[in-house]
């Protein structure tokens, strides 16, 4: 606009404001506009006044025509300059086109355009190399005229591929690319991305050596991955009775170049036979021994000293062999026992080949064989009776009966009795035993008119009390003998069964060898034989810890559910604690030893202590177990807050942790990829405490070279390696030619965090 049309502009804005009410004459001050000039320069101005002002260069006024009239609210509309938005300059990775580069320095009003192109390897948001600059209130638009192009041959990918064929990406534009087969992104995945940034590409594409899982012969494994990087190790452990080629029940593979270093295969323990006496019988002879066969023993002439019997186990053969000797020697009166006494009467002298038992007093928990046996003037080993720490919880309920009066608490071998309700009738034994701190089997009290009753079996002939229907009522006891037999059987009717139950067939019962000498037990030298369903409980040495069942059980003629002596592994330093410490002893002397200890034996407890202003959360100590404290307690503020959520594998939170959480606050987990959450995503602080955690449980892989093996495909889509997440279901099919195997998992199958049984077909 023209200064003559500004005048004029003026001019009618003055005589517009003509019709104003006279009144009061006001007046406005001179106006101050930085970076801008005004016209004409007054000390004050009148109601009405005019001024017209110009902005400085590099700056626009703010009003499309800059003049303000005074008025009684002042300068309307306010002359006000503001920096222009678009100053031409250099374009950053470009030039502008040779007829306007005049333009370069002179201010740019909203609105007008300019026509520029990018350097080599640049392009405009478009994708082209040149285009248009425009001039907005916000500034140029756009406000990156020229952005990176990224090329794809300025990356190589060892051991994988660019899935997609476009050479060249703009700034923030993304391209896949996959791995060979055998090798993994180092997500574990079988493809990733990488983007173009201003800088060039995100990151370098890498493809790491991988392994699958290998397939366990006779083995298993702790490890629930479904891939391996390279260098990777996993333990596996053989089953039962089986070694490795090494002669070991534990070994350890590694992912390799070439694959998995070994396979994880082991084979079955075979026992071999050394040189025995001449005179010694052995049943049965064969080529080759494992675990679990029996060798049974006799002597030709003479007298057989140790077991008749011994068992193949994966240490070995056990107990010791026999010797054959033409005379043997009595025994002396048995051993006494401490804190136990021997069942039956005694006698002065022994023969060779005579059995005592033993039991343990109240409290006190036998520990080897039960029984000892005279061989050649000598007594077997005798057992130990060990006190027993551990005590019964409360008596449990007997619906519809009642115990009698107790006091607590209640030891190992202490006794209760119960009895039933008038109306009822107890089925079982009415007392019951505190065992190794647990209540044995409680009866049942059933109703007296809904006992039911007893038939008899047609291979029996009752010889008494038989009814005329047929029919034995509860409690009724019979005597009766089997078709074409003359031994008479004893039977009783307990709700509706015999006991013992009516049978025809002879059943002997099957005995086991003298129990074997458990590696780093106690030493137990027996030559005595137990029956079907005996069992032995074992004592380890000093600084050996046992593991698994405490007691081996007599099963079909063979000794099983060994138990095993581990070495006790002492702990390193205990885990600190946030806002406590180590309890120290109260003397000098102990806590001198307790601060430059370095280890501590396995069964060690420490415990903590929280500073000023803070609670133990739960139990106040830590105990060390195998080589492995405790989880240690926390120090809470009494307040309720709540320190740093809880960690989980494969996830974390959303947002950034904090040192400390109000009560109330939440915090969102969430896992990484191929991983499925379990349990709520959310967890809350309550009086100090964070919620549950949810757990990322793990996807399983499938891959070609797994299910060729099998001789499998997937049925509903073929793919060279795909992740099942946890929770879901996939299908096989067997191959062209092949049929389910005999024995083979069912072949839809569901995916169980990074497991998953796949079908086998065979010819």
């Amino acid at each position: 606009m023209g200064f003559y049309s500004i005048l004029l502009f003026a001019n009618l804005l003055l005589t517009a404001s003509f019709s104003t009410a006279k009144g009061e004459e006001m007046t406005c001050k001179h106006p101050y506009i930085p970076n801008g000039i005004y016209s004409p320069l007054k000390i004050e101005h009148k109601i009405d006044d005019i001024i017209i002002y110009r902005c400085k260069y590099g700056f626009y006024p703010v009003a499309r025509i800059p003049l303000a009239r005074c008025t009684g609210a002042g300068w309307i509309p306010p002359p006000v300059c503001i920096l222009k938005p678009c100053n031409l300059s250099q374009i950053e990775n470009g030039h502008l086109f040779g007829e306007e580069i005049y333009t370069l320095y002179q201010p740019v009003s909203t609105g007008k355009e300019f026509r520029y192109y990018c350097n080599s390897g640049f392009v405009t948001p478009s994708g082209s190399h040149s285009g248009y600059l425009r001039c907005t209130i916000q500034g140029w638009q756009p406000a990156v005229p020229c952005l990176k192009m990224c090329s794809k041959s300025d990356i190589e990918i060892d051991n994988g591929f660019f899935s997609e064929s476009d050479l060249t990406y703009v700034v923030n534009k993304t391209t896949q690319y996959r791995c060979k087969q055998g090798y993994i992104t180092t997500n574990g995945e079988a493809s990733g991305s990488i983007t173009c940034l201003q800088n060039g590409w995100s990151a370098q594409p890498s493809c790491i050596k991988s392994c699958d899982v290998p397939v366990f012969e006779n083995t298993k494994s702790k490890n629930n991955s479904t891939w391996f990087k390279l260098n990777d190790k996993l333990d596996y452990e053989c089953h039962v009775g089986y070694e490795n080629k090494y002669k070991h029940t534990k070994g350890s593979i590694t992912c390799t170049h070439e694959g998995w270093s070994d396979k994880p295969s082991c084979y079955e323990i075979e026992c071999s036979i050394p040189i025995l006496d001449p005179s010694l019988v052995v049943y049965p002879k064969k080529e080759k021994y494992t675990i679990g066969d029996l060798l049974k023993f006799s002597c030709r002439p003479g007298h057989r000293v140790g077991p008749d019997s011994v068992q193949c186990y994966q240490f070995g053969w056990s107990p010791s062999f026999p010797t054959c000797k033409g005379q043997v020697r009595s025994c002396d009166q048995h051993p006494e026992l401490l804190n136990g006494k021997m069942k039956g009467s005694k006698k002065v002298e022994y023969s060779h080949g005579e059995v005592v038992e033993y039991d343990c007093k109240p409290k006190f928990l036998l520990k080897g064989p039960s029984k000892i046996e005279c061989v050649d003037g000598k007594w077997t080993t005798l057992p130990i009776c060990v006190e027993e720490e551990r005590t019964c919880k409360d008596i449990p309920e007997l619906q519809h009966g009642s115990v009698k009066f107790s006091v607590p608490p209640y030891h190992h071998g202490d006794s209760v009795e119960f009895t039933c309700a008038e109306t009822f009738t107890m089925i079982g034994q009415g007392t019951v035993s505190c065992i190794s701190g647990r209540w044995t089997q409680l009866p049942q009290c059933v109703a007296t008119d809904q006992l039911e009753k007893c038939q008899a079996s047609r291979l029996v002939v009752v010889v008494a009390n038989k009814p005329e229907k047929g029919e034995f009522n509860h409690n009724s006891s019979i005597s009766y003998k089997c078709r074409g037999k003359q031994k008479y059987g004893y039977s009783i009717c307990i709700n509706g069964r015999w006991d013992p139950e009516l049978t025809c067939t002879r059943i002997e019962k099957i005995s086991c060898p003298p129990p074997p000498q458990i590696p780093n037990a106690q030493v137990i030298e027996t030559t005595v034989k137990y029956l079907d369903g005996e069992k032995v409980s074992v004592l380890c040495q000093d600084n050996y810890l046992t593991h698994d069942p405490e007691e081996m059980i007599c099963k079909d003629g063979r000794w099983q559910s060994l138990p095993r002596c581990i070495a006790k592994i002492p702990c390193s330093q205990p885990p600190k604690i946030e806002h406590g410490s180590i309890k120290l002893p109260r003397s000098s002397e102990e806590r001198r030893d307790a601060i430059e200890s370095s280890s501590y034996e396995h069964g060690t407890t420490i415990s903590y202590v929280c500073d000023d202003g803070f609670r133990i959360s739960e139990e106040n100590g830590v105990t060390c177990h195998m080589g492995k404290w405790s989880s240690p307690p926390r120090c809470i503020d009494p307040t309720g807050k709540c320190g740093p959520p809880p960690a989980i594998d494969n996830g974390d939170i959303t947002s950034f942790p904090l040192p400390v959480y109000a009560p109330l606050s939440s915090v969102e987990y969430k896992c990484q990829s191929f991983y499925k959450m379990q349990g709520s995503k959310n967890i809350t602080c309550r009086n100090g405490e964070w919620s549950e955690p949810p757990k990322c449980l793990h996807a399983c892989v499938l891959t070609e070279e797994v299910m060729g093996r099998q001789n499998i495909i997937l049925k509903w889509i073929e793919n060279r390696k795909i992740y099942i997440q946890s929770g879901d279901y996939v299908e096989f099919e067997c191959k062209t030619g092949y049929q389910k195997a005999q024995g083979s998992p069912e072949f839809r199958t569901k995916c169980i965090d990074g497991h998953i049984s796949y079908p086998i077909c065979s010819k």
